[in-house]
């Protein structure tokens, strides 16, 4: 649909501001026969809060921060899909430490100064109608890299140009290049657990409505859960249940910081694609816990734990494992991955196959893909117009 189809689309529909009613925590929507309203713009409750539809932006990395500050490119980010209509925003990958970052451009949330920035954003997010998510994360053994803007991307930042150790739960690379990652100490994943923990704090100040935990790609917290990465022989190690530890340890301690209206959310990585790696049941399993211990939704995404892993992907290549997840832990769960249509995603919700889905790429392609969906799939609900447009549109219908 053109530009052009859209706008004439919107104004003979009518337009206002799209405002969210109350539904049961992580029910799928029921399909009502006297209501052409699709499922994808179902509001949905989770605690004390109420995202105005099921589509949410998923947490990438925009490498734009100095010292993990939030500066006018993330404003503008924001922005840009909260007043396109989406209904939650996942600030991505956020440093809970200095030496947990990716790259030296990453957003950080270790100290109190970073507050004040990401606030700026979080209520411009609110004032258009979205939810502001931020998830929270540790790079382990993939920290300290060149981001992608970087003429080397991916490499590692040496030392002597501001670089710094990896870490992980093994002495254990994951590239060919850089330095062997230094192991834990047990006092040390304390530590970083309660580094989760005040960064959810200072989350809370900032304005965030969800938080989110980086359990997936790689990164430490996956580090921990997956075989392929983690060779401790300690109580974090080595069996399912010490290789959940940090992550039921971390999850219990943010969830204590948090009030009690705040959901928590945990992305996992599903499957490492490899034989004798982590597994979609294990994935089954540590939902069972992560929901009794009060955590809200699983973010289903997958890989990360080795370069071997041949990955099939394909529209809706992750959505089985949100499906399955959210059948046998009985948790919501969000689907990620390839979701760019608004039939495909609108699909994915009707069918109870995830309570959320998160768009990424498609969401950078086209910050107003909210919009499109709705007129798509021929909502008979007010569209997720921000009301500094709405009235022009409204205008222009009276002439």
């Amino acid at each position: 649909m053109n530009r052009r189809d859209f706008v004439q689309s919107v104004i003979a529909a009518g337009v206002g501001v799209a405002s969210a009613a109350n539904q049961g925590h992580g029910q799928a929507p029921r399909a009502d026969k006297q209501s052409v309203k699709p499922n994808l713009f179902t509001p949905l409750k989770l605690r004390g809060v109420t995202l105005r539809n099921r589509i949410a932006m998923s947490p990438m990395c925009q490498y734009a921060s100095r010292d993990g500050f939030a500066n006018e490119w993330h404003l503008a980010h924001h922005a840009a899909r909260a007043v396109g209509g989406v209904g939650l925003l996942m600030a991505g990958a956020t440093g809970v430490e200095p030496g947990g970052r990716i790259t030296p451009n990453c957003l950080g949330i270790w100290k109190d100064e970073h507050v004040p920035a990401l606030r700026r954003v979080t209520d411009f997010v609110r004032e258009h109608g979205s939810v502001p998510g931020i998830q929270l994360a540790h790079a382990g053994v993939k920290a300290s890299r060149y981001g992608p803007l970087h003429s080397a991307p991916n490499a590692f930042v040496p030392l002597d140009e501001g670089g710094w150790m990896p870490v992980g739960p093994t002495a254990k690379r994951f590239d060919r290049d850089g330095p062997v990652p230094r192991a834990l100490t047990v006092d040390e994943i304390h530590a970083v657990t309660g580094s989760f923990a005040a960064a959810a704090e200072r989350s809370i100040a900032a304005g965030f409505g969800v938080i989110e935990l980086h359990f997936a790609h790689g990164y430490l917290g996956h580090s921990f859960l997956s075989p392929l990465m983690n060779e401790r022989t300690d109580d974090y190690g080595g069996v399912f249940d010490n290789r959940v530890r940090f992550m039921l340890e971390t999850s219990r301690a943010v969830r204590r910081t948090l009030p009690e209206d705040v959901p928590l959310f945990v992305r996992l990585s599903c499957t490492d694609w490899v034989e004798g790696g982590w597994s979609l049941d294990d994935s089954v399993n540590a939902s069972r816990l992560l929901a009794k211990d009060g955590v809200d939704l699983i973010d289903c995404s997958t890989g990360g734990a080795t370069r071997e892993a041949k990955i099939p992907v394909a529209p809706d290549y992750q959505v089985p494992f949100a499906e399955r997840i959210r059948r046998d832990a009985g948790i919501p769960t969000g689907a990620v991955g390839l979701i760019t249509t608004p039939a495909q995603a609108d699909a994915i919700i009707t069918e109870g196959r995830a309570d959320l889905v998160l768009l990424g790429r498609q969401l950078l392609r086209e910050p107003h893909w909210a919009h499109r969906a709705w007129v798509e799939l021929k909502s008979d609900t007010t569209p997720p117009i921000a009301k500094e447009y709405a009235w022009a549109l409204a205008e222009t219908r009276r002439r």
